[in-house]
């Protein structure tokens, strides 16, 4: 099958980086030792976007397809496993839009509680992403509310490329990228910013699935986008249908490899961030950590390895519980 790479620059990321950057966080990174986490010599930098504005990474997309395109007076719409609502519903806040988010019966309760906190309308509908989309594609028509993807969208993944610009001046000599694929936009957004040096050879690009929403790994297989499995504990998160049409291409070109994790190991990675660094992450957050901890991706000796904890709208941290 013959694919297109769509017009996802490092120019045009760049661009987008200045325009946006008012109402993004430069979120941080943390240098820690492998041995910490019983991981022998290897040297860990972790991208800390769950420390965005609304929660995740997600907020670089949305609000860069509310401040690059033409909102009607309906607002905007949006489909979402929950962290992808919560950055448009906080987008469109800020930037007084109306916003209608749909979302499945899988979100969770702080994602919907996120949601209605911004001062969104919120439909739940269906049991996972694809019904919600499905939904959401239907009030846009009767509407005229412009649509914002979660990730199958050129100006999705612009603002998602941002995270590549922004680690790559913080931690410039990164040998391994680790990324969570859900539907792509993020991966697709940081092989796009990297483009040049995954070519070059320098860098890797080691995407990380659930095995129970193998979506991008069973669109490699299959040369084409495909539907696929779409459970586990990330469900939430990362497990749509079928990952994006316009990433497809720039995975096929420039990510190295994708791994598959369980939910165990998940939510072992969870448990390890907050033990070890007091990281509070989702599961689809802790997915990309979960490659490394499980033995699904083995560095080298000394190999320099960029991990993305991509988001932390989670409860697991209960600070109402009083120690006495």
């Amino acid at each position: 099958m013959k694919t297109t790479i769509p017009d996802i620059t490092p120019d045009r990321i760049q661009t987008v980086e200045k325009f946006i950057r008012p109402h993004i966080r430069r979120t941080p990174v943390m240098e820690c030792d492998g041995a910490d986490f019983g991981l022998d010599s290897t040297n860990l930098v972790f991208k800390l976007e769950l420390c965005q504005h609304a929660g995740s990474f997600k907020a670089r997309g949305a609000f860069t397809n509310l401040l690059t395109r033409n909102v009607p007076e309906a607002g905007v719409v949006a489909a979402s496993g929950g962290n992808h609502g919560v950055a448009v519903a906080f987008a469109a806040m800020k930037l007084g839009k109306p916003a209608r988010i749909f979302v499945p019966t899988v979100s969770s309760p702080e994602k919907i509680a996120k949601i209605r906190s911004c001062g969104a309308g919120l439909v739940i509908t269906g049991e996972r992403y694809a019904d919600a989309l499905a939904a959401s594609v239907r009030w846009a028509e009767e509407s005229g509310a412009m649509q914002v993807h979660a990730y199958d969208q050129v100006e999705t993944l612009l603002g998602q490329g941002i995270l590549g610009l922004e680690f790559e001046q913080q931690a410039p000599a990164l040998d391994t990228l680790l990324i969570a694929v859900g539907g792509g936009g993020l991966i697709g957004g940081v092989a796009a910013w990297y483009a040049k040096r995954v070519a070059q050879g320098k860098i890797k690009i080691i995407g990380v699935e659930p095995e129970a929403a193998p979506t991008l790994t069973h669109a490699l297989k299959a040369g084409k986008p495909v539907d696929s499995p779409a459970g586990g504990i990330a469900a939430d998160s990362l497990a749509p249908r079928r990952v994006g049409e316009l990433i497809f291409p720039i995975a096929q070109k420039y990510v190295t490899d994708v791994v598959l994790v369980s939910d165990e190991a998940i939510q072992q990675a969870q448990e390890s961030l907050w033990a070890t660094i007091r990281i509070a992450s989702e599961p689809g957050g802790a997915c990309a950590f979960a490659a490394l901890l499980s033995r699904r991706y083995v560095p080298q000796p000394d190999e320099r390895v960029g991990v993305v904890i991509c988001g932390g709208n989670t409860t697991a941290v209960n600070f109402k519980t009083i120690s006495k």
